[in-house]
């Protein structure tokens, strides 16, 4: 059904005026495409748990496998991680994933000869990666408790170990590996490429959320590969915690563009579904929580674009990437709840993407950082003291 809205696009603030004529060209490409070939295609994915490998050619023709090549302001790239989460939460993480984490990594730390054999084929999706950190035992305290090793050899690396919630797992051509090198203590990246005898990998099955997101256990048990394997800028934690920073300010994005998507469904379904004879946008108990949603996200978009700034004109640390991803995750549970409320007994239906939209924003509460653990990076910034080790 169409409707006469005086303010029809969710950017009600006009963010994308701060961007170039260039630059506001390429998202409104990146946006048509994910509005118009992704989002409409991905329920029945999420719904099965499957992942959508069609897709992945439309997100390449726009340069989703090559942001960080683009030369884009981050204002601009964040405003598009913001735009495919808008269209799903998952594709979403494989993108800011794939860019943040493994086309980054390997473009600033790795080897000519890595960079050579796996940018290629990584900036356009013809290949995948995963960032093999966090373990079974070991999340929160990951750089203290690192378990999985690294033991140098004649032939090469032994790896050992054994990670957990590794996105796209079980579909990567090759895992980014942190592990402890035995002779000298320091966490250092390598390349295992997923045909090395001893890597297996098993998906994990039953999640709420990020349904078409594959992850996995990742098991390592005498994985032999080459000397050349190891990263070579990855020689300590320090280089890796630079890259976690930026992912960080990134799942921000994240909490601000699936508010853009519950918005979307949620102002759709009360423009279109009558009650009492009239449309249910028109009463007062359904108006207040659908204004609160869009504030919500655009006091979101608001925190981040600074964060943006920060980024490009320097100043940026963890404590603002903390408190982004925070603060937007935070309000995103606030407004998937509202959002689903509005749809009434129909919101508990993925065909209305409500509930898919609510159960998403509860890992994106959860991971690259849990709510409690960002506020505590925030707390330590802020008064000086520590509360966990």
């Amino acid at each position: 059904m169409s409707h006469n809205i005086p303010f029809p696009d969710p950017d009600l603030f006009q963010f994308t005026r701060l961007l170039n004529k260039d630059e506001q060209a390429y998202f409104a490409k990146v946006q048509k495409t994910l509005q118009e070939k992704i989002r409409p295609a991905v329920g029945t994915y999420w719904d099965k748990e499957e992942f959508p490998f069609e897709l992945l050619d439309p997100l390449a023709e726009v340069g989703l496998g090559e942001l960080e090549f683009s030369g884009y302001s981050r204002l601009l790239k964040g405003m598009i991680y913001a735009e495919v989460t808008r269209a799903d939460v998952s594709l979403s993480a494989l993108v800011g994933i794939h860019n943040e984490l493994i086309v980054d990594l390997i473009n600033e730390f790795g080897s000519t000869e890595q960079k050579d054999t796996w940018l290629p084929g990584l900036r356009q999706f013809r290949n995948i990666g995963c960032f093999a950190l966090t373990e079974p035992d070991h999340g929160s305290d990951i750089a203290g408790g690192l378990a999985t090793t690294a033991t140098p050899t004649d032939d090469g690396w032994i790896i050992n170990g054994q990670k957990r919630w590794i996105g796209a797992g079980t579909i990567c051509d090759f895992a980014i590996v942190f592990a402890r090198d035995t002779t000298d203590n320091e966490i250092k990246g390598f390349i295992v490429e997923k045909e090395r005898d001893g890597f297996s990998a098993q998906k994990i099955d039953r999640k709420m959320g990020l349904r078409i997101m594959q992850n996995a256990d990742l098991h390592f048990e005498n994985v032999l590969i080459p000397r050349e394997n190891l990263i070579p800028g990855t020689a300590s934690f320090a280089q890796t915690n630079i890259l976690l920073r930026n992912s960080r300010a990134w799942v921000g994005w994240q909490g601000a563009g699936v508010q853009l998507a519950i918005f979307d469904s949620a102002r759709n379904y009360v423009l279109d579904r009558e009650q009492f004879g009239k449309p249910l946008a028109k009463y007062q108990l359904v108006q207040e929580p659908l204004s609160r949603i869009l504030g919500n996200a655009m006091a979101s978009y608001g925190m981040l674009a600074q964060i943006a700034w920060l980024q490009d004109n320097g100043g940026f640390d963890m404590v603002h990437a903390a408190l982004a991803k925070a603060t937007t995750t935070r309000l995103a549970r606030e407004s998937a709840a509202a959002g689903r409320a509005l749809a009434g007994g129909n919101g508990i239906l993925t065909q209305y993407e409500l509930s898919k939209l609510l159960n998403d924003v509860e890992i994106l509460y959860t991971y690259e950082g849990t709510y409690e653990i960002n506020s505590l990076i925030v707390g330590r910034a802020i008064t000086g003291l520590s509360a966990f080790k």
